[in-house]
């Protein structure tokens, strides 16, 4: 941990849906650079934590500090996040989806440049130089102004995980951003990930590409059932998981060989 603190500091995070437990107290910390991968089967939590990160789903209880500014989701606290808190937090934290949520009546440009526009107070001018040079890294400045529904899969991706860049974030969340993908789309977009990781980006990722997972995170979380079931660094999670639950759910996603002793219902080697 540095001196300063993790980035990302979240204790007993609950939400439910109704009746129904979603998270069931969930504590993380992430520091600044960390990659974070999170796993899981349907219905496990993955996407709901996500979402409570930014708020996108108000938890009913727990505490978080992001980047110094501290929250406490119990409504009778003073530190109950007031609307112009959350639109700060949103500002600093990128999130991405398995759709690409595009504004189909914009340009990519149009796309890119409008919340540095109106958030950031960035010019036109200055927002789309901004802009170009992102597109330009991930090869679509050509198609600056072509409409989202004339682009692949893969190209709308990128530029929806470039249009959260544009806000230049303090911490990129992305929620299972390949799995709507055509196979042979899914790996320029996880090349870009991977840039960002290695550039020293803040992430918290839900995925089912354990491969990826494996080669670019600091840590695994296996969520189960509304709780952080096992975590840890990648090799330790991934290789030898410690629960019958997580080797289940491993074995059903990968080959017998990548988690031993998972066909047979034996332990790890």
């Amino acid at each position: 941990m540095s001196a300063a603190g993790p980035l990302l500091s979240l204790r007993d995070i609950r939400k439910s849906f109704g009746e129904n437990a979603v998270l069931k107290g969930v504590s993380l910390d992430v520091e600044a650079g960390e990659v974070v991968s999170i796993i899981g089967a349907s219905g496990s939590g993955k996407s709901t934590f996500l979402r409570a990160i930014n708020a996108m789903e108000m938890p009913q209880s727990g505490t978080m500090i992001f980047d110094g500014a501290e929250f406490d989701f119990c409504r009778e606290s003073r530190f109950y996040p007031q609307p112009a808190q959350l639109q700060a937090l949103r500002s600093r934290i990128g999130m991405v989806f398995q759709s690409y949520n595009l504004w189909p009546h914009m340009t990519v440009l149009d796309n890119v440049v409008y919340a540095p526009m109106r958030l950031r107070k960035l010019t036109r001018r200055a927002a789309t130089e901004e802009a170009e040079a992102l597109l330009a890294r991930i090869g679509l400045l050509e198609k600056r102004d072509t409409y989202p529904n004339r682009l692949s899969g893969g190209q709308q991706q990128r530029v929806a995980i470039v249009r959260a860049l544009a806000m230049r974030p303090k911490l990129m969340l992305f929620d299972e951003v390949t799995s709507a993908l055509d196979p042979e789309l899914v790996h320029e977009v996880l090349v870009l990930m991977a840039s960002l990781a290695a550039e020293g980006m803040t992430m918290l990722l839900v995925t089912h590409e354990i491969a990826f997972a494996r080669d670019v995170s600091s840590r695994v979380l296996f969520f189960d059932r509304g709780v952080i079931a096992e975590s840890g660094d990648p090799a330790s999670v991934l290789r030898a998981p410690e629960s019958d639950r997580l080797r289940q759910f491993l074995h059903r996603i990968l080959r017998d060989d990548l988690v031993p002793g998972a066909a047979a219902g034996r332990g790890p080697h």
